[in-house]
């Protein structure tokens, strides 16, 4: 050849990295065995030496040929079976955020509180993730697994959930399991959206001094996911009315967290939510309570 031998030329095809290369057959005067190992070391599927004879070379060229149908008939079939895969993990992760959502709501209502509250602070939670430096796959896991902070009210009897008045000594300790209840109920499951659903469920009523329950975690101890949503969930809720009281203004709101800092709150969420304050506003908008007449 007179630019480039066979050797380059295959080294320029194997450069290309395209996985649907087309096999070569090296045809060749050169029948040493030096030349045949680096041919087939250099990419070549076959090796045919002059003079050679006609019925010889179509039988190998057909038989390279047949060979490459079939491998790109698996490649073909492996791309199908990897989708099939993606779309069913795709499915059963959809299933059972559906779930989970749903468990979520279920343990609002039982305590007088609406589906909107859970949409709230878990919107809310987010836009503190993302402001602490949380990744965007963290962010949607905490999305979605902070509707599941009081899933253990549902194991809280009635009469002690719905009481309207002061809770007696005995009666604020069972209130109190409802974060050991729902760690109980989210764990069996390593997957990574019930694994941080667990975590807030136990961990959300932590308090940076120690003072919190269930183990008087303080500081760093308490998992940043039980800060967060320890701190939009009180957002939410002193901002929202309830049967039983209220909405707080916002002025309220934020002097009663501000006087809370480095006590039921991180410092650090604090700071990062009079930074991202009109992103919680708009949320509180977007997914207002309705109006009932009246009202």
């Amino acid at each position: 050849m007179p630019h480039m031998d066979g050797f380059e030329v295959m080294r320029q095809l194997r450069s290309l990295g395209h996985d649907d290369l087309p096999p070569i057959l090296i045809l060749t005067a050169q029948y040493d065995q030096e030349h045949r190992v680096r041919a087939l070391q250099s990419g070549a599927s076959d090796y045919v030496t002059k003079p050679f004879s006609v019925e010889e070379l179509l039988a190998r060229v057909r038989n390279l040929i047949q060979v490459q149908l079939y491998h790109k008939y698996m490649r073909n079939r492996t791309k199908w079976l990897e989708e099939r895969v993606r779309k069913r993990t795709q499915e059963i992760y959809d299933t059972r955020l559906q779930i989970v959502r749903r468990l979520g709501r279920a343990a609002e209502f039982r305590d007088n509180e609406t589906g909107l509250h859970i949409i709230r602070m878990s919107q809310m939670s987010m836009v503190l993730g993302e402001a602490s430096g949380m990744s965007s796959g963290d962010c949607e896991l905490l999305l979605n697994a902070s509707p599941m902070h009081d899933i253990g009210k549902i194991g809280i009897p009635d009469k002690i959930l719905l009481k309207p008045g002061i809770f007696e000594q005995h009666e604020w300790a069972i209130m109190k399991t409802h974060t050991t209840i729902g760690a109980d109920i989210l764990s069996g499951d390593d997957s990574e959206l019930l694994t941080m659903a667990r975590s807030i469920a136990l961990n959300h009523h932590e308090k940076w001094d120690g003072s919190g329950y269930p183990n008087g975690l303080k500081e760093e101890q308490i998992p940043l996911v039980g800060r967060i949503v320890a701190l939009a969930d009180v957002f939410d809720a002193l901002t929202s009315e309830r049967p039983y009281k209220k909405a707080w203004t916002l002025e309220d709101t934020m002097e009663y967290i501000d006087n809370n800092r480095g006590k039921h709150f991180d410092p650090r969420m604090v700071d990062l939510l009079h930074e991202r304050i009109n992103d919680f506003m708009a949320i509180k908008d977007k997914f207002a309570e309705p109006v009932t007449p009246g009202n």
